[in-house]
């Protein structure tokens, strides 16, 4: 067996309803009075925050909402939020909601303990100093932020930037599947592929691949294909959505340590440029590249394809079409656009996503296969 390393989040607890006792859980582990929330202004609006409030504040925590985090955070975003708690003079910081949340929530507990300019922190392992308790509670069973490394901030009008240092990994993840059942069906679909995306890739990682990723990838898919639907066509399952949000956390330590290759190279692009959210764009992209890869991963796919139950293959090759097709049928079955047409893109955009896709060498570097510009280029057009 090759070295490997593996960090994940040291504390995880999985219960329906523990939004509701958040306050008492933080103190059993935490010390202080001043607790800051980031969260998104529907998930205030709507009340959902309004349990987890009143708890805090029954067990002593005075709270501070910062709720105008949006999808695919900017940077002016994440620096007014950091302001605003410092100003607070807070203790702890609460990420409570989706991939964006949780992303922006991890840089603000870095920026209240460090003079560190967040420019200064892009890339990877760039972080310097330490940051203040950070708890994260997930909404949507998708990103897996909530046992990552990783914060996505855009940096320009089509250009993001991440973020990753082992800083970044909460004190603890909370996951309360009673969260998810209001999110929409759509929403519901794409985050549910972009956890997919997250344990094929980690799986068929070339940099990192290990054992423990492995087992956790697995897992992952196995929970996540078998819920898709359920959870799609019947949001109030607590259960289905359960399995969901953990298949979802899995896929994430798996990924924080076998990292994302292509599929997230050339998504990043059309979510950038188009505005597409993260888990349609990757399920736009995501058959195309798994086709492109089979040239190297057909094994691994074949593998995949068993563990969530498909007949076993006579060949590798046939394993890794038979996968592919077993995901484009999720993929329709979930109702998502197919093709990136359909949100909008035209052909002549197609160059323009491929030179985009060719600044995300963080992740095309851990892809199976090379990808050039050329190859990009036929691979959205295979996408389109």
């Amino acid at each position: 067996m090759s070295a490997f390393s593996f960090q994940t989040v040291p504390h995880i607890l999985v219960e329906p309803g523990l939004a509701r006792r958040l306050g008492a859980l933080l103190r059993e582990r935490h010390a202080g009075a001043r607790a800051v929330l980031v969260s998104d202004n529907f998930l205030n609006r709507s009340g959902a925050l309004q349990p987890a409030l009143t708890s805090l504040a029954a067990s002593g925590w005075q709270t501070l909402v910062i709720d105008d985090v949006v999808a695919d955070p900017p940077e002016a975003v994440v620096q007014a939020a950091a302001e605003r708690a410092r100003a607070f003079d807070a203790d702890v910081v609460i990420g409570f909601g989706g991939g964006s949340s949780m992303d922006v929530a991890k840089l603000v507990a870095l920026l209240c303990n460090s003079d560190q300019p967040l420019h200064a922190m892009y890339g990877v392992n760039q972080v310097q100093g330490q940051r203040l308790p950070l708890i994260q509670v997930p909404t949507t069973a998708g990103t897996g932020s909530e046992v990552t490394p990783i914060s996505i901030v855009t940096t320009g009008a089509t250009t993001k930037s991440g973020v990753v240092a082992p800083q970044l990994y909460a004190d603890a993840a909370f996951l309360d599947a009673e969260l998810t059942v209001g999110l929409p069906p759509a929403a519901t679909a794409a985050t549910g592929v972009d956890a997919m995306v997250h344990a094929i890739e980690a799986y068929t990682s070339k940099r990192l691949k290990n054992p423990l990723s492995d087992h956790l990838a697995i897992l992952a898919l196995q929970l996540l294909t078998a819920n898709l639907i359920t959870v799609c066509r019947d949001g109030a399952n607590l259960q289905a959505r359960s399995n969901m949000l953990l298949g979802a956390m899995l896929a994430g330590q798996a990924f924080a340590n076998a990292p994302v290759g292509g599929v997230h190279a050339l998504a990043y692009p059309v979510g950038g440029i188009f505005h597409v959210p993260h888990g349609l764009s990757n399920a736009l992209v995501l058959p195309a590249v798994l086709r492109f890869n089979a040239l190297a991963a057909a094994p691994l796919y074949a593998e995949l394809g068993t563990a969530v139950g498909l007949p076993p293959a006579a060949d590798a090759a046939r394993g890794a079409t038979t996968f592919i097709s077993f995901l484009e049928d999720l993929i329709r079955q979930a109702e998502l656009p197919r093709g990136l047409r359909a949100v909008g893109i035209v052909e002549s955009d197609l160059p323009t996503l491929a030179s985009a896709a060719m600044a995300q060498q963080r992740l095309l570097m851990n892809n199976p296969v090379p990808i050039d510009k050329a190859q990009a280029l036929d691979i959205y057009r295979a996408a389109y």
